[in-house]
């Protein structure tokens, strides 16, 4: 992970009241999404779901994890299926 990911965790945390380890463990499942999903990654520029294209015609692993992470705190898809774990113990859904 590079500095500026962690500054924006952060920041993130900050804004949000939500504890940085519960987002920076947003972030880690979407690095491992991007690894062991790859064609669940959506283009570059026009953001497409499931182009058969080569990895570098789409997303980062890094862009992908940042995605993640704001959708979370957007309470998006995966707020309430696959980190919903994360949103319960961060207080921020009932169990």
């Amino acid at each position: 992970m590079k500095k500026s990911d962690s500054l924006g965790i952060d920041l993130l945390s900050k804004s949000f009241d939500v504890d940085k380890r519960i987002l920076q463990e947003v972030y880690n499942r979407g690095i491992g999404a991007y690894k062991s999903n790859p064609q669940s990654v959506r283009m570059k520029g026009s953001f497409k779901k499931g182009v058969n294209a080569p990895l570098s015609q789409k997303l980062s692993k890094e862009q992908w994890a940042s995605a993640r992470v704001n959708s979370f705190l957007d309470k998006g898809t995966t707020f309430y299926t696959t980190d919903r774990d994360l949103a319960v113990k961060a207080g921020l859904l009932k169990a």
